[in-house]
């Protein structure tokens, strides 16, 4: 009798969850970024939650080189959803810049605003921006958000990033460690705060991390690119050794699909994040700023998807 309990209870077992898993008849590919960043643990979180709370769905989040490649990701349908920087998503949309046709992209939900960081450290001799001239920089990964927007940055000091400076294009954590090892002098960053490879580099025993503020960048990045980047500020102590306010330019971070998207999909989706914000907010802070404001203050210049633009309407909002 024992042993046909046990064998019942492993039938019970195997079919349940066979059948629960023959339920999730959508997969779904979250394009994030480099695991030093905010966009792979923020994606991290929100596959879980996805897969938690929608029975027909299974998500993973997937670490890439973020904003250029995710936009490319989705627009080949290799990723459902992506984490990307307004700006890029924007030239995407358009098919300009390194982009050689438009991505029919579709925003489900302005996420959080993503901060310029320029980091160094004491003793390397910069103090702005023009003191970049003549030193080696990392300007972010190629593909990545990052690089689109550091070289904005440097234009809009009247630097050339190809004859004004060594470049070197690091990811978040390889750049973190080429400065703490002396191989390069600087190196740009875009994301949220705090980011955990700065965090780590301002932790580093003998080492007094120095932030640059650039927000003079900001009416000229405007003037050239749109109404995508604003005035923002690294607030003092986000990082170890951070003493003083930094001055910088802000773009907003954006969660995105391709138009092809079902409705009811891109609906639960959109619902599901904003119904279960503290499991999201558990994986990264910067998830707290994910609300129903931003969505219609500008926050996202490419299209919503029709299922998120049904879900806000709901909230009483009017999407444009």
């Amino acid at each position: 009798m024992r042993r046909l309990f046990i064998l019942g209870v492993i039938v019970v077992l195997v079919f349940g969850v066979s059948s629960a898993w023959a339920q999730k008849t959508v997969r779904l590919s979250i394009a994030t970024g480099g695991t030093g960043g905010v966009y792979y643990p923020l994606g991290g979180g929100m596959a879980n939650v996805l897969s938690k709370y929608i029975p027909y769905l299974e998500a993973t989040a997937e670490v890439t080189t973020a904003s250029v490649d995710n936009c490319l990701l989705v627009g080949k349908e290799k990723a459902e959803l992506a984490l990307i920087m307004a700006d890029t998503g924007w030239d995407a949309y358009q098919g300009k810049a390194q982009f050689k046709e438009k991505i029919p992209l579709r925003t489900l939900a302005v996420l959080y605003p993503n901060n310029m960081h320029i980091v160094t450290m004491e003793g390397k001799g910069i103090e702005k921006v023009t003191d970049l001239k003549g030193k080696r920089v990392s300007t972010g990964a190629p593909g990545s958000g990052t690089e689109v927007m550091a070289l904005r940055v440097i234009e809009a000091y009247g630097l050339d990033p190809t004859k004004d400076m060594t470049r070197d294009k690091l990811g978040v954590s390889e750049s973190a460690g080429a400065l703490k090892d002396r191989k390069i002098d600087a190196f740009f960053w875009v994301g949220g705060l705090p980011t955990a490879a700065v965090t780590d580099f301002g932790a580093t025993p003998g080492i007094k991390i120095k932030l640059i503020g650039h927000v003079d960048a900001v009416p000229k990045m405007r003037e050239k690119y749109g109404p995508l980047y604003v005035r923002g500020v690294i607030p003092a102590k986000t990082y170890p050794g951070q003493t003083v306010d930094v001055p910088i330019a802000v773009v907003w971070n954006l969660l995105v699909c391709h138009e092809n998207m079902k409705g009811d999909v891109a609906y639960d989706i959109v619902k599901t994040f904003f119904d279960h914000k503290p499991e999201l907010i558990a994986s990264h802070r910067e998830a707290s700023n994910l609300s129903l404001e931003p969505q219609v203050a500008g926050g996202s210049p490419i299209p919503f998807h029709p299922g998120a633009i049904r879900y806000f309407t709901e909230k009483g909002l009017k999407i444009k």
